[in-house]
């Protein structure tokens, strides 16, 4: 790139570092020559002085420049390490998701309290009280669909009152128990990858969601889904999910670059032709938005393509960071364009491999 090129990209790199900007999570290491540190773009530590700053595209390059890895945020790891607190509560509530831990549970446990809210809040963006009480819903909601008496799933899973489980069922799932055969689960999952956290959604239906928990618009994307499809979120397993977890690790470490996933029908009817194109584009290769819409039969809608492009959510499996403008620019991307052109160069470097 020319010099002016390369002002601007170092520039763009430096206040993403400032900002602590999670979408350039793994795009990009900084080097800090004071103390021959590299770090991830997302460090807490306090910052360097901007003449003191090296920036590398790869953890190799900053090793071989002589840069050691910082003991704070960890850069040789391939993915954030989940807190060791968030682990054991989280272990501890699969094992037995109906159980319910109180604080003085946590005390004697050693675990502060007010320390699993905020680490569970950072984490997975909800409190321990609230993934708890997910957790705990989503099996009393699986007991009754099961075939299991409202009493017994009431007591089975620590609800003192038929009141209280009512009203608590009612507002995860917008009905009563009694109503449980018409209740609509999505089950939930985060899932950790080089460049940073992804939500995924599925049911039996496929999956619904999978995309960055930073993407701009997926908030209110989950609110849509919610009230169109009138669904309850819960996190919670399932063999779509597993799938999904499996195969997007196997695309971070090179060894796929297309995916088998059943993906759930949802969209209209424009918006599905898009992305059933976007399906097409081989891995590597790029299309225009002008292509894409020629393809579809209505060569006037770019704009109205660029729109289902962007409101796909179902990043990487659907490959809506393959399309670019028709100058070859990278234009919008949801997750960040330095995620795009990481991608890109990602998908490029193993297609070359043969991979």
């Amino acid at each position: 790139m020319d010099q002016k090129t390369r002002q601007a990209d170092q520039e763009e790199r430096w206040q993403a570092f400032n900002t602590r900007d999670s979408a350039y999570e793994g795009v990009f290491f900084v080097g800090v020559t004071t103390t021959r540190i590299f770090c991830r773009p997302t460090c807490s530590a306090r910052k360097p002085r901007r003449e003191n700053t090296e920036f590398f595209d790869s953890k190799n390059a900053a090793l071989h420049a002589g840069f050691r890895p910082c003991l704070r945020c960890k850069p040789m790891q391939i993915t954030n390490e989940v807190p060791a607190l968030v682990e054991v509560l989280r272990k501890r509530v699969e094992s037995d998701p109906a159980a319910r831990l109180r604080e003085q549970d946590l005390l004697e446990m050693g675990i502060d309290p007010s320390t699993a809210r905020r680490q569970f809040q950072r984490y997975f963006g909800m409190s321990f009280h609230a993934y708890q009480r997910a957790r705990r819903m989503g099996a009393a909601l699986a007991a009754v669909k099961g075939g299991m008496n409202v009493l017994d799933t009431q007591l089975d899973h620590g609800f003192e009152s038929s009141s209280g489980f009512r009203e608590a069922f009612a507002k995860v799932f917008g009905a009563p128990p009694s109503k449980s055969g018409d209740v609509h689960c999505l089950l939930s999952r985060w899932i950790e990858t080089p460049l940073g956290a992804m939500l995924a959604l599925a049911d039996d239906a496929g999956l619904h969601v999978l995309d960055f928990v930073d993407r701009r618009g997926l908030e209110r994307e989950i609110l849509r889904l919610r009230q169109r499809s009138k669904v309850a979120i819960v996190p919670g397993p399932h063999p779509v999910l597993d799938q999904a977890e499996q195969q997007i690790g196997e695309y971070f470490a090179g060894k796929r670059l297309r995916f088998t996933l059943p993906l759930a029908e949802r969209g209209t009817d424009f918006q599905r032709a898009v992305w059933q194109q976007l399906l097409q584009i081989p891995p590597g290769e790029t299309r225009a938005y002008a292509g894409i819409a020629k393809a579809i039969g209505q060569p006037s809608a770019n704009r109205a393509v660029a729109r289902a492009n962007g409101d796909n959510f179902r990043a990487i499996v659907i490959p809506c960071h393959r399309v670019i403008g028709s100058d070859g620019s990278l234009t919008g991307y949801g997750g960040g364009l330095a995620r795009k052109q990481w991608l890109l160069d990602h998908e490029r470097n193993h297609t070359a491999q043969g991979n």
